[in-house]
């Protein structure tokens, strides 16, 4: 590479590093969503964040989206959240991102053999904060397909 400047250098190194941070930022918060640490998991959002999920639409601010998805998640004993595929581009302190979503949890203790799942495509717009750590601010998932039985239904699942 000939021709690329300190400042280039710079430049293109502080995208990695964002993009590396927005990537710890997402798995730091939803392995504690699995592990139900619903303050760590919180803290990943910004205060006016927006969670746009089907049939729930738009829940907005940071405590209205913990308060549901905390009571959408407590009937599961246990719970696994992949994130895949997951590609971020940053502008300054503005950034977008995209992945894909495989959840899995366990419907009822000692049912393990038949857990639910679903899965769908993850749109995330993220910001960073004054401090410089990146934050949350808008998450868009859609649900392309499920398996097994959300019970009681609490996952964007309508009640049979």
């Amino acid at each position: 590479m000939t021709g690329a400047t300190d400042e280039d250098l710079l430049r293109r190194l502080r995208v990695l590093e964002d993009k590396e941070a927005l990537r710890q930022l997402m798995i730091r918060g939803w392995r504690a969503l699995d592990r139900k640490d619903w303050r760590t998991w919180i803290e990943c959002w910004a205060e006016d964040a927006v969670l746009d999920f089907g049939r729930w639409g738009e829940i907005q601010g940071r405590d209205a989206v913990r308060a549901k998805v905390e009571a959408a998640e407590a009937h599961f004993p246990s719970m696994q959240h992949h994130i895949l595929n997951m590609d971020f581009q940053v502008e300054g302190d503005r950034a977008t991102g995209i992945g894909y979503m495989w959840f899995v949890a366990v419907t009822g203790n000692g049912q393990t053999s038949s857990p639910y799942s679903m899965g769908g495509p993850y749109d995330w717009d993220f910001r960073r904060g004054p401090e410089g750590g990146w934050r949350l601010t808008r998450q868009r998932l859609g649900v392309w397909w499920t398996d097994g039985e959300d019970t009681p239904p609490s996952l964007g699942q309508s009640p049979a």
